[in-house]
């Protein structure tokens, strides 16, 4: 086995305010236009779904669901770039819909900047097709807005 591919041994775990300092840190590494604090701690206030993928005391990543009638809607996943293109994001969105699952919802919904080509690929990966485009959704840079793909998986 190559050295530089050690396996390593990752957990989920509820995300919680203690936690916001770690999931700041990777949401600036992640995102040219990251959420602020107070995003994350109303998630966390209004009882949405928010998990942490640990290894160690390592924050590998983490995403933030909202339960709705019988849908769920990802409003933020992220990876840590140093542990990105090593399926971590699938284990993310399996955690997603497992929980989804759980509830009893039929649906999951998110939107994607169309210019982020590999996140549209990882969530078609995972099931998860085109049914729309919000225009001038996103911030962008220079003051200008860019496009969202509206995407969805029905959950059987």
């Amino acid at each position: 086995m190559n050295a530089l591919l050690k396996p390593i041994e990752a957990r989920l775990e509820p995300m919680r305010e203690s936690d916001l300092d770690a999931v700041l840190a990777l949401e600036l590494q992640a995102y040219p236009h990251p959420w602020q604090r107070k995003h994350f701690s109303d998630c966390l206030a209004g009882g949405y779904q928010a998990q942490l993928l640990m290894a160690d005391d390592t924050l590998l990543g983490y995403f933030v669901a909202m339960p709705g009638f019988e849908e769920a809607h990802l409003l933020n996943l992220a990876v840590a770039p140093s542990h990105q293109r090593q399926g971590w994001a699938l284990v993310l969105l399996d955690a997603l819909v497992l929980w989804a699952r759980g509830k009893g919802l039929q649906w999951v919904w998110l939107e994607s900047r169309a210019s982020n080509s590999r996140a549209v690929q990882v969530y078609q990966a995972h099931g998860f097709r085109q049914v729309g485009v919000r225009k001038h959704y996103y911030p962008a840079s220079n003051g200008q807005r860019e496009d969202a793909l509206v995407m969805s998986l029905k959950l059987n």
